[in-house]
């Protein structure tokens, strides 16, 4: 076999349409085009989603949702997944290292939900006040 021999399978590939080559040919004059109008015209333009003057899909629905970009830098912390955290200090690095929160967070918060048995010193992650309270009868400290 060579590369100058390959050809496509006879009956795999049709032939182009030639248009505009008389009546008989079934696409003579017009060449499917139509009878006047933007599409009839050569390079007949209109915008995508262009219903011909009438409201278009995409502003008839309503709009909906919001995405915070805010939200995805800013994580919280619960008070049971300290445990999780090899050492006694408590800070946003800690955090990323034991995988509690996302490599992209840039501010973190620690809330009173569950329950924490040892004594940790958290240090620039803010605290609630219930998960403050909870922090120091421990017996650990919250570090500014």
């Amino acid at each position: 076999m060579k590369l100058n021999s390959l050809s496509p399978t006879p009956g795999s590939r049709k032939s182009r349409r030639r248009v505009g080559r008389g009546a008989s040919a079934g696409q003579g004059k017009t060449c499917g085009r139509g009878v006047k109008g933007q599409h009839a015209r050569k390079g007949g333009y209109h915008k995508v989603g262009f219903e011909g003057g009438q409201m278009p899909l995409q502003r008839r629905l309503p709009k909906s949702g919001f995405r915070s970009p805010i939200a995805r830098t800013v994580a919280e912390v619960r008070l049971s997944e300290l445990a999780k955290i090899a050492g006694e200090t408590v800070d946003l690095d800690a955090l990323k290292h034991a995988n509690v929160v996302p490599a992209g967070t840039l501010r973190a918060r620690i809330v009173a939900s569950g329950g924490i048995e040892r004594a940790v010193v958290i240090k620039g992650v803010h605290v609630t006040k219930g998960a403050r309270a909870a922090i120091e009868a421990a017996g650990g400290r919250i570090e500014a």
